[in-house]
């Protein structure tokens, strides 16, 4: 999921459920109407292919390394922001429909996340 800096959703892909987020990454950037200025993500989005991606397009990373790879410029004053993504799944996740996942395709999944994600627009 990408959310702005307000933590409204802008767009989201599902991955299935024994599949990494990390390839759907690059492709839900490039849907992105305007370049932003920083990217923020947490150690599971460690790739050197996506923070050379997140450079080309003119935003900067702000995406920690593994422990076990070298340090990286990786400013705490823009990282803290992550938490309202994952506020925001928190609030889309009260939905019983969104946090249960009771739709069983994905098209229809899509569909109850799209409509969690409106409502909680309007909300903010």
């Amino acid at each position: 999921m990408i959310a702005d800096g307000a933590g409204r959703a802008i767009a989201f892909r599902i991955a299935p459920g024994q599949a990494h987020e990390l390839p759907h990454a690059i492709p839900l950037l490039d849907a992105l109407p305007e370049v932003p200025r920083w990217v923020v993500g947490d150690r599971g989005y460690t790739s050197h292919d996506l923070r050379e991606h997140i450079w080309s397009m003119g935003a900067r990373p702000a995406i920690p390394p593994q422990r076990h790879e070298a340090p990286v410029s990786c400013p705490d004053w823009i990282y803290n922001s992550r938490n309202r993504v994952e506020r925001l799944w928190a609030r889309l996740k009260e939905w019983r429909a969104v946090a249960t996942r009771y739709e069983k395709t994905a098209r229809s999944f899509l569909g109850v996340l799209c409509h969690a994600a409106t409502l909680d627009h309007f909300k903010r």
